[in-house]
């Protein structure tokens, strides 16, 4: 098929027997992604090991394949089931505004009565408030691990942490369930507390996450530290290659106990379905994906498992 460059994203199209496929991940369902590749250039992706399966030589951040799937004909099929858009891509890509990918997905969509989830890092989707407010259970999600523009410009090139943020507040007054994914968390960096302050009257839930260097970009995070964070360093090599757990156990004490506070809800399974009383959203701790996976896409964390 034609190919174009565009800024300097290869952009290509492929065609895929079906958009939906079955989850891997811990909340379990469906997993849609309406491209391949992703043009965020996070330095800290997981996501970055998809490149494999691609066909690509050029490196992951610098190509998109925009896809082209059979019309969903019996949506109701997905009823009651959770379906995530953009596990492994963001479905409001910059380039989502020419292609609409993820507003074909929701028009296909609409009487599934699926339990919807977006992850994202834009404000594109306020484009589709309309198709949203008529989707029974929908939950949008913003990741957001900084108010500090300057450190978000070295690790994305996602829309500004400004207007992620009003983006969520938009689609939290239009009705519409909205979370705040606090995601990575970069020990020594990452102000839980000034990003919960920020959003805590605006979302619905609060998500928690570690920062998970298993990837290949291990080097490239700890190469970022050693040179723009310097003292964090002696704490980034006792977490990262002693495996030493205290930090991250220290902020969920904080975390619990700053619920405790504003009278929120701290779980570390996600709750039922619906909206959080305004002013007091429920905190999710994700932290370690690896005590919530193996436990039948629960999202519950195995926590004997890891002596906890």
């Amino acid at each position: 098929m034609a190919e174009t460059i565009e800024n300097p994203i290869l952009v290509r199209d492929v065609e895929t027997r079906s958009i939906l496929t079955k989850s891997t991940l811990p909340v379990g369902g469906y997993s849609v992604n309406p491209y391949v590749g992703c043009t965020h250039g996070c330095k800290y992706c997981y996501a970055s090991f998809m490149k494999r399966f691609t066909g690509h030589s050029e490196p992951w951040g610098t190509f998109l394949d925009v896809k082209h799937w059979p019309v969903i004909r019996n949506p109701q099929k997905y009823k009651g089931q959770r379906i995530v858009i953009g596990s492994v891509t963001d479905g409001y890509l910059p380039q989502e505004e020419q292609f609409q990918n993820t507003r074909r997905l929701l028009e296909q969509l609409q009487d599934s009565g699926a339990k919807l989830l977006i992850c994202t890092k834009s404000d594109l989707v306020v484009r589709d408030i309309d198709l949203l407010q008529k989707m029974e259970k929908v939950t949008v999600s913003w990741s957001i691990n900084t108010l500090d523009e300057n450190f978000k410009n070295d690790m994305d090139k996602a829309v500004s942490i400004r207007r992620r943020l009003d983006a969520m507040k938009r689609v939290y007054d239009a009705g519409i369930r909205t979370v705040c994914f606090i995601a990575p968390v970069f020990p020594g960096i990452t102000d839980f507390e000034a990003i919960f302050q920020r959003v805590k009257d605006q979302c619905d839930l609060v998500w928690l996450e570690n920062l998970n260097l298993r990837g290949s970009f291990k080097q490239d995070i700890l190469g970022y530290i050693q040179k723009m964070r310097p003292e964090l360093v002696p704490l980034y090599h006792a977490i990262y290659n002693q495996g030493d757990r205290s930090y991250f156990h220290e902020l969920e004490a904080k975390a619990e106990k700053l619920a405790n506070e504003y009278n929120c809800p701290f779980v570390d399974n996600e709750l039922p379905y619906g909206r959080a009383k305004p002013g007091h959203p429920v905190i999710v701790d994700y932290f370690y994906h690896e005590e919530v996976r193996g436990t039948e896409n629960t999202g519950t964390r195995n926590r004997k498992a890891y002596g906890i």
